[in-house]
C-alpha cells in the first residue's frame, strides 16, 4: 500500500520511463561529445563534415553520475542524499578513469572512504563548495521523474546537487537543467514556442551568474550560429555551471525536435563537449522522444551498467 503522497505503481512506472529516456539521451550525448575532445582544429573539421565518430563510444563520469542518481530514484522515489553519496563513491572506485575532474576525484574518494558528504562537499575551494557543472550534467533524469511537479523538481534537484556541489551556483545549474527537463517532457505533449523554455527555467532558477547567463541566452537569437553562442555564453571551457548551462539550454531550444541536429550544434561550440552534449542530449531526448536518437549512435555507445 502506498501513502497518500506516494505515487501509485502506474505513476511510478511512468516516472521511471521518462527518467530512462533522458538517461539514454544523456549517455549517448556524453559518449558522442567525448569523441570530440581533441585538437580544436581537428574537431572543428570533423564537425563541419558531420563525420560520425567510429564505434565504440565509451561513456564518461557524466553518465556514471546520472546512473547513480537514476538508481536512487528507482529505489526511493526521491533523492536520498546519503544513498546517492554512497553510489557516487562506489561508481567512482569501480572505475576512477572515466574522466572525473580533480575536485570530483577528491570529493568522491573521501565519500567512498566514509567521510560525511556534507563535510566533504562544503569544504572544497576554501569552504565555498564547488560551482562546477557536474550537478547539472547528471540531473535531467530527475527533472523527467518530477516533471509533473516543478516545485518538487526544484527541491529535489537542489538536494541532489548538494552531495557534491555545495556552492549556490552549482546548485542553480542543477535546478535550471532539471526544470528544463520537466519542461521538455511537457512540451512533447503540448508543443508551444521554444522561447517558453527560457521563461520557465528563469522562473525557477535562483539569482546569480547562472541565471544571468540564462537571461543572456534568452536574448541570443536562435538563428545565430552555435559558435557565436558559445563565444557569448560559454561552452563549459571553465567547467562551471554558469559557463555551461546557458549554452546548453540555448542549444536545446534551437533543436527541440531533432536530437541529431542538437548534438551537432552543441559539439560545434567545442569546450566541455562530453558534458554539454550530455546535457543537451538528456533534454532533447525528452522533447523529441527516444526514437529521435539514431539507432547507430545507441549501438555505438558502451552498454550501460545500470547498477553497482
Amino acid at each position: 500500500m502506498t501513502s497518500p503522497s506516494s505515487p501509485g505503481s502506474d505513476e511510478r512506472s511512468a516516472r521511471l520511463t521518462r527518467a530512462l529516456v533522458s538517461l539514454e539521451g544523456l549517455s549517448v550525448g556524453d559518449a558522442f561529445g567525448e569523441r570530440f575532445l581533441q585538437a580544436p582544429a581537428v574537431a572543428a573539421e570533423s564537425v563541419a563534415k558531420r563525420e560520425v565518430p567510429a564505434a565504440p563510444w565509451p561513456y564518461t563520469d557524466d553518465t556514471e553520475m546520472a546512473l547513480a542518481l537514476v538508481q536512487v530514484l528507482e529505489e526511493h522515489g526521491r533523492v536520498e542524499p546519503d544513498r546517492l553519496a554512497r553510489l557516487l563513491g562506489a561508481r567512482y572506485r569501480k572505475n576512477p578513469r572515466r574522466g572525473y575532474g580533480a575536485t570530483a576525484h577528491d570529493i568522491l574518494q573521501k565519500i567512498h572512504l566514509g567521510m560525511p558528504w556534507r563535510e566533504v562537499s562544503s569544504e572544497v575551494f576554501g569552504g565555498t563548495g564547488s560551482m562546477g557543472n557536474g550537478a547539472a550534467m547528471r540531473v535531467a533524469p530527475l527533472g523527467a521523474w518530477f516533471a509533473t511537479d516543478l516545485e518538487r523538481c526544484v527541491a529535489e534537484a537542489r538536494l541532489s546537487a548538494q552531495v557534491t556541489h555545495f556552492h549556490p551556483e552549482g546548485q542553480a545549474g542543477a535546478i535550471a537543467i532539471a526544470v528544463a527537463a520537466a519542461w521538455a517532457h511537457r512540451w512533447r505533449e503540448r508543443r508551444g514556442p521554444a522561447r517558453e523554455l527560457f521563461d520557465t527555467v528563469l522562473e525557477h532558477t535562483p539569482p546569480g551568474e547562472t541565471r544571468e547567463g540564462l537571461e543572456k541566452a534568452r536574448r541570443w537569437p536562435l538563428e545565430a550560429t552555435p559558435t557565436s553562442a558559445a563565444r557569448a555564453l560559454g561552452s563549459g571551457r571553465r567547467v562551471l555551471a554558469q559557463d555551461t548551462v546557458p549554452f546548453c539550454v540555448w542549444c536545446t531550444a534551437r533543436h527541440l525536435e531533432d536530437y541529431e541536429a542538437a548534438l551537432w550544434s552543441t559539439v560545434a561550440g567545442q569546450g566541455d563537449c562530453d558534458t554539454t552534449c550530455a546535457i543537451v542530449g538528456s533534454l532533447v531526448s525528452l522533447s523529441a522522444g527516444r526514437e529521435a536518437i539514431p539507432r547507430a549512435w545507441l549501438e555505438a555507445r558502451e552498454r550501460l551498467q545500470r547498477t553497482v
